[in-house]
């Protein structure tokens, strides 16, 4: 199985399950190896996309701009590259819904 963090020369890379069009917009838990989000942005003209990177980025105590769609632009499954942030920061600020690695390697 995949893991939900892992570190790469574009950044730490974030694996993620997202459903748009949510009755709120939340990071749910795990699903299928990679981190569940649901935002309430329909998926037409990017409006998801920005929805999701603006509530990982309040998420992980970032900003917009350190967040990247690195591949699933227009799928549910996307991993984003997240930038200027260490992988144990991102370990710690996700530890409520992340499962310890041994859990999901």
């Amino acid at each position: 199985m995949e893991q939900v963090l892992r570190p790469s020369k574009q950044g730490i890379l974030l694996s993620l399950h997202v459903v748009p069009r949510a009755a709120r917009s939340e990071i749910v838990g795990i699903h299928g190896g990679a981190l569940k989000v649901r935002v309430s942005a329909p998926p037409a003209k990017g409006q998801a996309n920005a929805a999701l990177v603006e509530l990982i980025a309040e998420r992980l105590g970032v900003s917009r701009h350190q967040v990247q769609i690195v591949s699933g632009e227009t799928s549910r499954r996307k991993t984003l590259a997240i930038h200027g942030v260490s992988l144990q920061a991102l370990q710690e600020r996700l530890g409520v819904v992340l499962p310890h690695q041994a859990d999901y390697t």
